[in-house]
């Protein structure tokens, strides 16, 4: 078993000799690459810092000329990443551990998030007790608060490292190997808005073979279901929920960026397509809503979660982003369309009811869908109906032999 480990050797040199013998001492082989920069290395690591930088396409010597500490650690970043892709595309790596700061984490978890979901990843990191979305992205990034600062071999220290270098250790040393029994993957997008349509769905196709992975759709959520079917891990996704485009068009929190819905479509993966959630934007308590939005229709779902009611103009968009990134797949594909409401909040009656908005949505995605089958039907997203139709069409299509139609309004 061989670990790759990076860390800034002019900076946490002592820190890095102690972990790389303590997972030697438990038979793991271990691979210290150095990430450092200005300051004179404790050892020298097995992949040098020369090496680093000439993956990134430059050079040592040009990064002690610049003297740009940020620069330096972001091209770095980008070198340590691609040694530890090929390497694993080599099968020289079984797990890759970081320690570090603020530098030292970004490296680490940049070339951590090369890999496949599954490889152990685990970062000692000063930052690990904050905000990590920024580090771990959409992979398994095991974070571990150093608790003090990486900086010498002392009690409290001394306890961390160990520990991290046994979790690594034992991670390596005990893969879980996948089982012959594993049903084909189906990813599938929810909210507690579409709750009921995703479970039921959910139904149908487990009594259909599939073992079907849900991603709360948090911004987290959506950016992890978009890596695993980019890792060729998903046999058909289910995107009910596509609220978090909303969010990024608008400016919400739960983005999960531009890329999504665009990973099925670009790699050919069977996939239906609706627009649930599409009525809101979210942002947290009430006072952060930022002040350009301060005449706008909103609904407190709870004291941290502030939804704002998407216009007819935002919906108008929100629809051309998924007709126009659904109409560019490259394998069977179908959107599916509740006429009659796309949340429990945009039903008739509840507080986010608005025809208008609900129309503009629907009609940009009828004007830009090209010749992807579109299906719409005189239901709520919720209704059961709407999601064993839904369910239905995907497990046609992952069938390799079966072909969509056009386009098809069921009423």
């Amino acid at each position: 078993m061989s670990v790759y480990l990076l860390v800034t050797l002019d900076t946490k040199g002592d820190e890095a000799a102690f972990v790389r013998d303590r997972l030697q001492a438990m038979g793991v082989e271990v691979t210290v690459v150095d990430a450092g920069c200005i300051g004179q290395p404790s050892f020298a690591g097995d992949v040098t810092r020369d090496e680093v930088f000439q993956a990134a396409g430059t050079t040592l010597e040009a990064m002690i000329a610049k003297n740009d500490r940020g620069d330096a650690v972001t091209q770095a970043a980008v070198g340590a990443a691609k040694l530890v892709a090929g390497a694993f595309a080599a099968g020289q790596v079984d797990g890759v551990m970081s320690l570090g700061g603020s530098a030292g984490t970004t490296i680490g978890t940049t070339a951590m998030r090369t890999l496949p979901i599954g490889v152990p990843k685990l970062m000692v990191s000063t930052l690990a007790s904050g905000q990590v979305r920024q580090y771990v992205g959409s992979k398994d990034i095991m974070m571990l608060n150093s608790v003090v600062d990486i900086a010498g071999i002392n009690r409290i220290s001394r306890r961390i490292l160990a520990e991290a270098a046994a979790a690594m250790a034992g991670l390596v040393q005990n893969p879980i190997a996948d089982s012959a029994d594993d049903r084909p993957l189906v990813a599938a997008t929810m909210f507690g808005v579409t709750t009921p349509c995703v479970q039921r769905a959910r139904e149908l196709l487990e009594e259909a073979g599939y073992e079907v992975l849900v991603f709360h759709a948090t911004g987290n959520g959506g950016e992890a279901m978009e890596s695993l079917v980019a890792e060729g891990m998903i046999a058909g996704v289910l995107d009910i929920t596509t609220t978090e485009l909303a969010d990024e068009l608008v400016g919400g929190i739960l983005s999960a960026g531009p890329e999504r819905l665009t990973a099925a479509a670009r790699l050919g993966v069977p996939h239906v397509v609706s627009v649930g959630a599409t009525d809101m934007v979210n942002f947290g308590p009430r006072d952060t809503v930022p002040d350009k939005f301060k005449d706008r229709l909103f609904y407190q779902h709870n004291p941290t979660v502030t939804l704002m009611r998407t216009t007819p103009e935002e919906c108008a968009a929100i629809g051309k982003d998924i007709a126009k990134k659904v109409a560019a797949s490259k394998g069977p594909a179908a959107i599916y369309l509740p006429r009659n409401g796309v949340s429990a909040i945009d039903a008739a009656g509840q507080p986010f009811d608005a025809p208008e908005a609900r129309e503009a949505l629907l009609d940009a995605i009828r004007q830009h869908h090209g010749s992807v089958e579109l299906v719409e039907l005189p239901n709520h997203i919720n209704d059961p109906e709407f999601a064993e139709a839904s369910a239905r069409r995907l497990i046609e299509v992952i069938e390799p032999n079966q072909k969509p139609q056009t386009t098809k309004n069921e009423v």
